[in-house]
């Protein structure tokens, strides 16, 4: 036997005790005993959940503050993002110290950003903007640049590769980002990314 499951049988058992040792005591009809005994197995059941998650109850309160407003948890090197009401995952992030929201898409080979967004993270952009990538909007020419920093909560890559458009309505965080992840992906209405 476990420590753990030794103490969890010992609470049930002290827990039964206090509860028939209260009902065997009073002299009520067989109806009233069995509602107060439901309601004293509904409150050490309820000292039972507590007693067992009591590690977690910070955890719940993180989940509780991200679902209302949409900030993702950050547990050391993992970083829950919740689904935004659109049905996609934005996350706040920084090219080289500036901050920048993007559009997390899985579909997207490169990170792109804008063209104003690049000027005030003072990206370094190639001349040539006769790169042809296909989007799902369609056709856009881009040009190449590269970040020194490309950091999403505590995950930060450096010399980061980016398309860079001459949009500046979206940032999109791509595959060539996430790949460089130990581990990602969707689990419910949350996107894990771990450094």
């Amino acid at each position: 036997m476990t420590n753990d499951w030794m103490l969890g049988s010992l609470y049930l058992l002290m827990a039964m005790m206090l509860v028939l040792g209260s009902l065997i005591s009073r002299r009520e009809r067989f109806a009233k005993l069995a509602t107060m005994a439901l309601g004293w197995v509904a409150i050490f059941g309820a000292g039972f959940v507590l007693f067992t998650f009591r590690d977690d109850l910070g955890y719940v309160a993180q989940r509780l503050k991200a679902e209302a407003t949409g900030e993702p948890v950050i547990a050391g090197t993992e970083i829950r993002i919740p689904m935004a009401i659109d049905g996609h995952f934005w996350v706040q992030g920084s090219v080289n110290g500036v901050p920048v929201k993007f559009l997390v898409d899985s579909g997207a080979t490169m990170t792109t950003i804008g063209r104003d967004t690049a000027a005030a993270a003072d990206v370094a952009i190639s001349a040539n903007r006769d790169q042809v990538v296909r989007t799902g909007n369609g056709v856009l020419r881009v040009a190449s640049g590269r970040a020194d920093t490309l950091a999403i909560g505590s995950i930060e890559r450096a010399n980061v590769g980016l398309h860079v458009a001459d949009h500046d309505d979206l940032n999109v965080l791509g595959m060539n980002y996430l790949s460089s992840l130990s581990r990602w992906g969707v689990e419910g209405r949350w996107l894990i990314l771990q450094g």
